[in-house]
């Protein structure tokens, strides 16, 4: 290419920045295509320890967050959590919730329902 003027420079080495600048604008838009594809980041688990001081074992746990009217599943899957100890209870993908409607069931039979805050404390306890 003959030497330009410094005008036909100048001109070079915009078009040069621009095709730059289209470039890197569709890099971004593919970030974000692909970003937008993967979905939502996935929900948060809430984990805190339930202790059982109840005098009874407890058989069965279910929480559900305030508002919604199924219990879901035994959380305690079957499991047993004997009167005075203590486990680690994970609620998974329980988004930003953090009030609950609790059940529990003993192994007498009997039943009872609660409601608490399960972030503030990290903990809940059945007396």
């Amino acid at each position: 290419m003959p030497l330009m003027q410094t005008g036909g420079r100048t001109r070079l080495r915009f078009e040069k920045d621009m095709m730059m600048s289209v470039r890197s604008g569709l890099a971004m838009v593919a970030l974000a295509l692909a970003a937008a594809q993967a979905g939502p980041a996935p929900a948060a688990d809430l984990s805190f320890t339930l202790t059982n001081n109840s005098g009874v074992d407890l058989t069965e746990f279910y929480a559900s967050p305030v508002g919604v009217d199924n219990w879901g599943s035994n959380i305690l899957g079957g499991a047993v959590l004997a009167t005075g100890a203590s486990g680690q209870v994970t609620i998974t993908n329980s988004g930003d919730a953090c009030d609950y409607d609790l059940r529990m069931v003993f192994a007498d039979g009997d039943a009872l329902e609660a409601a608490g805050n399960l972030c503030n404390s990290g903990s809940y306890t059945i007396n």
